[in-house]
């Protein structure tokens, strides 16, 4: 079953969904903006198009994800992102 969601006042949509191939997991498009995200369970982010910019829990540099990176996020955390340009995402959910 899928599951739509939109955050930020719809300048974040995902579509939620779980495969045997994947688990449970959500993609969605990020437009441009800066955002702030609570975790309840640890999650694996994969850029798909854009790029990303991160600055996860625990440290003091930004890094910046594109196309085919992935970056983890423990659960129970908050992290923030800078997005440029229109960009999606594949999350699954640990």
């Amino acid at each position: 079953m899928l599951q739509s969601n939109e955050y930020f006042d719809g300048k974040v949509k995902s579509i939620g969904y779980e495969s045997s191939s994947t688990g449970r997991a959500s993609v969605g498009v990020m437009a441009e903006g800066e955002y702030t995200f609570g975790t309840a369970q640890p999650e694996e982010m994969t850029v798909v198009s854009g790029a990303l910019r991160v600055l996860l829990p625990g440290e003091v540099e930004w890094r910046t994800f594109t196309p085919g990176q992935a970056f983890n996020v423990p659960g129970h955390s908050e992290f923030h992102l800078q997005v440029a340009e229109p960009s999606a995402y594949l999350c699954r959910y640990l």
